[in-house]
This record gives C-alpha cells, structure tokens and sequence, in this order.
C-alpha cells in the first residue's frame, strides 16, 4: 500500500492509468471513460488541449507581479524585498529542498509559475498518453491526427526543456508506465540524453507535413509548430553542451550543427528578425525602436505576420506593468516599481562603437562590484557622463538619470539624484522607489500610464533572435568564430550596433557573445539560466550574484552630476552559492525515488 502511495503521488504524473478497475479508465478529468473520449472527434480535441495546461506565463505573473526570475538574476534587484513575498525569501537565503521560493511561491495570479517539478511531469504523462492513444482515435479529418501527435511531442519536448532548466538531468520515459513497473531501475538520465530525447520527439514532429511553421489564426494562438520544434531542439543542445551538464564531454560540436540547422530552416520558412518599427509615432524612429515594439507588443497571427521573429507565445498573462513594474516612485497611478535593472546590467551596454565597457574578463577588481575593471581600449566611455553614447537598447531597457518617458500625456524627466523626483533609496520599507537609481522600461509600452493604460505583451517564450545567440554561442565554443560573428552581428545591426571585430580569439569572441546575450535578452529570463549552466558543477556563482551596486548621483550647485557606485545592502544576497545552480527536487519525492531506487536523487547541497 505504501509502494502504491508513492506511485500515485509521486510518479502518477508518468504513469499510464493501467488496471482492471473502472476509474483507472477514466478521461483525465474524472468524469467519463476514455472509450468514450476516444470515439469523439470534439473530445479528442479537447483531450489534447489538456496537453497546453501548465505552461507558465512567466513575465510579470509571478506572486505580486513581480518579475521573480529576473529579480533572481544579476540584472535585477527588487525593492519588494521586505514584503514577505518570494523574494524576500530567495534574498534571505531561506529556501530549502522542503520548500523553496522559486520552486513552491504561492501562484495567486494563476500563472503556473511555480511547481514546476510536479506539473511537467503531469504534462508530460498527459502528452504521452496523448501520443500513445491517437492513432486509435476519432478525428474530424484524417489531416488532423498527425497533426495532434505531432503537437504533443513538441509540448513533451517542450516540458522536458522545462525541467531540466530548473532541475537539470530527470528521467527519460519515453511512454506511460504501469503501476506494476519496476521503478527500482529509474535514473536520472543525463542532460545529454535528455536533450538527444527532446530532438527526437522534435523531429518526428518537423517530419510531420500537417504541422504548421507559423500560426496564422488567432483562434490557434499558442498552438505549437515546427518554428518551435527547432528552437527547442537548439536550446536542448545548449543545455547539454554547457559546463554545468556536459560531465566532461564535448558537445558543441553537435550543438553547433544543430542550432545551424534550426536557424536556416527558420529563415527558409518565413521568420525573420523585425528591424523596422511600424508605429513610429509611439516608438520613435531611433535604432533601438523595433527592438522595444517587438518585445512590448504581442505577436500577431497572420499569414503576413507584422513580426515575423516570435516563435512562441502564450495567450494570456499581460499586467498592468507600468502600474507595478516601471516608475513608482512619485508617479501618479502607480503601486510600486517592483525589479529594478543593477548597475551591473547597465556596465553590460557597450558604448555606440561597440566597445565594451568593462573588461569583461574580470569586470571588477573588487568582490563587492566597487570598483570597476574599465576596458582600457574604450575612449569613448566618461565614467563623468555615464549614460552618453551608449548602446542604443540600454536606453530601451533602462529609466536612468536625465532619460524622458511620456507619461500621463506629458514628458517627464528621470531624476535618480539624490534629492530627485525618483531618487534611490535603500529603506527595504520603500517599494516605490529603486534600490539600484535605475528603472525598468523594456517591458513597457512607450506612453504607457493611468491615463494610457498598456499592459506588458504575453510572454515570448522564443523568438529568431533568441535562437540566432544560442547558434553564435555554440558556433563560438566548437571553433567556427566567423559564423559565430556573422549570426551575433546580425542581432546586433538591428539596434544600429557596430559589428564585433574581427580577430577575436575563440575565448574573446565568447565573451563578447555572452554579453551580447545579456543586453539583447535582458528582462527575458535567459541571464538566470545562462549564469548556471555557464559554471562547472562545482562552481558559484559569487563573483555575480553575491554582491549588487547601485548608482548614487549627486546634483552639484553648477548642474552637474557627481556619481558613485554603493553596495545595496550590506549583506550578500542569497542564491550565489553552489548549491543555487539548480533546484532541489522537492523533499519527499528525493527522499522516495533514493529509497525506492538506492540511488542520490537530490541535487547537490539540499
């Protein structure tokens, strides 16, 4: 009885519902036979939509309707640090393998961003009993029934993606299980044979005829196609390529041709980067203006698609951002500022000549980020006027001292100095204004307001851009720089941003594209991944993510500006240590799956 309790709440979500009595027949929702089900074109249907539940919403979602990934990463820091929300938790260090923050936050808002261990696994069973049943079902049309299969491997692929960002290796199960399986033999399989699974079930799908590239009715608005068959294939390879899961072997090689592959199919079939706004008159005509319009806006669903670079989106999720993730300090309307961009993510924005600012192999010659490493062949940069003649997308991603929104149909000026409208302030009381003297604005409609009410777009899971990165990152890694270079520039000449020089040595073209990965795909939730997979397995990540800095301006009496950077707080902020690279699996099921298997299930250090 106990071995059977621990099936049923621990792996039911893998398990095919196998047994001679009636209710193991049921439908997932309990209420009919699965015959029944199955002799029903409309149920089918709707039996594979039960396969698109649980897909997180991400963005600004998260309990309180913050941007919980990001205010986790480097490149954010949240001024709802003592409100007895999630952060408060991550940032204490309180977590644990029985319940951590990131894992186990309350998802009030109903985004599905949290329990993640548990509803993939439910995902992934649903997709594979889906997989499993079709071929004997009722459809409408013939068309349809390789079409259904076909998006069920790719959200089976999709989920697994999932858990390995969180947990790194799981389970390869590659059908339902019956409950008198013997479960004393499951492993943890390798990232890399987790990402070999994830290409399988993506190229059966690619394989497929009915399956779409693109979606072009809004009735199908999050449907998957092949577009992101091949993007999770790419970041599949990425994963297991990378430092943290590749347990000593070379797999870049492998992740090069595969993200090749998956970037020249995508432009064969109609994706392309957006490079031009088309309402300049919110945007303005600046190089940076397609760059925000596309990540503010929801993709459209088209057979002449506006943007042609989104290759998956989900259909719902959008806030009021610029209510509770913009500028709330002294604004009309607004309940908070939420994450705040760090100094360290604006150190990241080259200056318009594409020099870096920093010297990116040791940013700070400090631990605390005090005193920062300047690139000595960049003249361009003025430690003086920091903000001038810089990369065109940091003034798309960051409210900084001097910038001008429109707001409530007025122009406003940015002042972060001390004594100023939107000063920066470290009482952990004060959620309204930045801990860092800077603000968020990527995800904000220009003009957005209490009189102009636009909420952030719907999460983009995947874009061309996106994948374009994870194909220079692996190009770079396995050798071949001038194609690494050519797919980096090509991301960087949307923002007006020089090409990266040629000559780099493989170690320099890496670095330039790693920050190249920051500044093109900040407030996307990709740094906090990037970060972990980056390090070995017994690596940290205390040199970015122990100690923050913000940027404190005084107004002098001649109308200059004086600036030093300050630590935010005097305490390190939790989730630098070794253990943070990944998640615990929940402690209950750890401690289960160890006993039933006589293997270590939990991550190191929980």
């Amino acid at each position: 009885m106990k071995f059977q309790q621990f099936l049923i709440t621990i792996l039911a979500f893998v398990l095919s519902f196998t047994s001679c009595t009636d209710v193991l027949n049921m439908a997932p929702d309990g209420n009919m036979q699965m015959d029944e089900v199955l002799s029903d074109p409309d149920k089918v249907e709707a039996l594979l939509n039960r396969c698109y539940n649980n897909i997180p919403q991400k963005g600004y979602s998260y309990w309180f309707f913050e941007s919980l990934v990001v205010a986790a990463s480097d490149d954010g820091y949240t001024s709802d640090e003592a409100q007895g929300v999630p952060t408060t938790g991550l940032y204490t260090d309180n977590n644990s393998a029985s319940y951590h923050h990131l894992r186990d936050a309350h998802d009030g808002h109903g985004g599905n961003n949290t329990g993640y261990w548990t509803r993939s696994w439910e995902q992934i069973r649903l997709c594979s009993q889906f997989i499993e049943l079709i071929d004997g079902a009722a459809v409408n049309k013939e068309t349809d029934r390789g079409r259904f299969k076909a998006e069920a491997r790719v959200l089976r692929a999709f989920f697994y993606m999932e858990l390995v960002k969180w947990f790194g290796k799981v389970p390869v199960l590659e059908s339902t299980i019956p409950f008198d399986s013997d479960f004393s033999t499951m492993t943890r399989a390798s990232v890399y044979d987790v990402a070999k699974f994830v290409a399988a079930d993506c190229d059966a799908a690619l394989a497929e005829p009915n399956l779409p590239w693109r979606i072009d009715n809004p009735n199908d608005a999050m449907r998957v196609t092949k577009a992101l068959a091949l993007a999770l294939k790419t970041k599949a390879m990425l994963f297991a390529a990378s430092p943290l899961h590749n347990e000593g072997e070379n797999h870049w090689e492998e992740a090069y041709t595969t993200a090749k592959d998956a970037v020249t199919r995508l432009k064969t079939n109609g994706y392309e980067l957006f490079t031009k706004t088309t309402q300049p008159a919110v945007y303005g005509n600046g190089p940076g203006a397609a760059f925000r319009q596309l990540v503010t806006q929801n993709a459209d669903y088209s057979a002449t698609p506006r943007d042609k670079e989104t290759i998956f989106q989900v259909r719902s999720g959008s806030v009021f951002v610029w209510h509770i993730g913009y500028i709330g300090s002294n604004m009309p309307n607004t309940y908070k500022s939420g994450t705040s961009p760090t100094q360290e993510l604006v150190d990241a924005f080259e200056t318009v000549d594409g020099k870096p600012v920093l010297d990116l192999a040791k940013p700070y010659k400090d631990e605390k980020h005090l005193q920062p490493n300047y690139n000595s062949v960049n003249t361009l940069y003025d430690p003086n006027n920091p903000y001038a003649n810089r990369d065109p997308r940091l003034y798309e991603t960051v409210l900084m001292n001097g910038s001008v929104m429109q707001f409530d149909s007025k122009p406003v000026k940015i002042e972060t100095f001390v004594g100023g409208a939107h000063q920066v302030s470290f009482d952990v009381t004060n959620r309204s204004a930045s801990r860092t003297g800077y603000y968020h604005n990527k995800m904000v409609t220009p003009g957005a307001s209490g009189n102009n009410q636009i909420n952030n777009s719907n999460w983009k899971y995947y874009r061309l851009g996106e994948t374009m990165l994870d194909f220079a990152e692996a190009a770079a890694e396995a050798g071949h720089l001038e194609e690494a270079r050519a797919a980096a520039n090509e991301v960087r000449a949307r923002s007006g941003m020089p090409n990266l020089p040629a000559g780099l040595s493989q170690q320099e073209l890496v670095l330039r594209i790693r920050n190249e990965r920051r500044v093109e795909l900040a407030w996307e939730e990709q740094r906090y991944f990037d970060l972990r997979r980056w390090q070995k397995p017994d690596g940290d990540l205390s040199e970015t993510c122990k100690w923050f800095t913000a940027m404190v301006i005084t107004k002098n009496g001649d109308g200059s500006f004086t600036y030093k950077r300050q630590n935010i707080s005097n305490n390190p902020r939790g989730g630098w240590q070794n253990r943070d690279l990944l998640l615990p699996l929940p402690l209950n099921e750890a401690a289960t799956l160890e006993s039933v298997t006589g293997q270590k299930w939990q991550n190191p250090g929980w």
